[in-house]
């Protein structure tokens, strides 16, 4: 007799609203009608992630529309009215994992410049000091993967996250090196961390999967 799924159907996976500029759920495609002939095999972490959620791509950041759990990974600039509405979630007591990074190594197809194209370079400084937090850069890293601990997360050109005055109500811890910033932003809890390279497409993606799902238990740990 078959053992029953100890994995949860469909409609017991809680809800993640992804809100990115990279193509996860989707591959990269020169429009529908390219994706929908040639789909090509799925991005690791979009199955990754949907053995835990039910992830929904979100065009736009609306306080009224969040769901309780959400990942935002290399988004493309906020406007005033987004930043003041992941704002309010988060301190309503959203849970967030967000993927911030000064300097994408990820390989498009698409020339800089095209929209279409992944956001090379985080631009979130407005809300990030919000919560008392800036990134920085040091422009003299010569590229290269490399893992940091705690957690075993592949790095590319890293960012780092430091302590700055001015937040509001927020209290971030800085750990890595200034590669993650854990934060409690009102009654919400922020998981940052300064560089998006571990999602990256990759033909041993065993390290990669582990990382994320560790990064993923902390940050939607109840």
């Amino acid at each position: 007799m078959a053992l029953a799924s100890s994995r949860p159907g469909p409609d017991d996976r809680p809800e993640l609203g992804l809100f990115t500029s990279l193509p996860i759920l989707w591959n990269e495609a020169d429009g529908v009608a390219q994706q929908l002939a040639s789909p090509g095999p799925p991005h690791w972490a979009k199955l990754a992630l949907e053995r835990r959620y039910r992830p929904s791509a979100l065009d736009t950041l609306d306080r009224l529309r969040l769901p309780h759990r959400l990942l935002i990974a290399q988004p493309r600039p906020l406007s005033p009215a987004e930043n003041v509405a992941l704002d309010s979630w988060l301190r309503g007591g959203g849970r967030l994992l967000l993927f911030v990074d000064p300097a994408l190594t990820w390989d498009s197809a698409f020339a800089p410049g095209d929209r279409r194209r992944p956001q090379d370079i985080a631009l979130l400084s407005p809300i990030l000091a919000r919560w008392g937090l800036q990134l920085l850069f040091d422009e003299t890293r010569v590229p290269g993967e490399h893992s940091v601990q705690p957690g075993a997360i592949p790095v590319n050109l890293p960012g780092e996250l430091t302590l700055r005055q001015g937040g509001f109500d927020a209290h971030c811890a800085i750990a890595a090196n200034g590669l993650v910033a854990r934060c409690r932003i009102g009654r919400g809890r922020a998981l940052i961390v300064a560089d998006a390279a571990m999602l990256e497409p990759a033909d041993d993606t065993a390290a990669r999967v582990a990382a994320l799902g560790a990064l993923l238990e902390e940050a939607f740990a109840d």
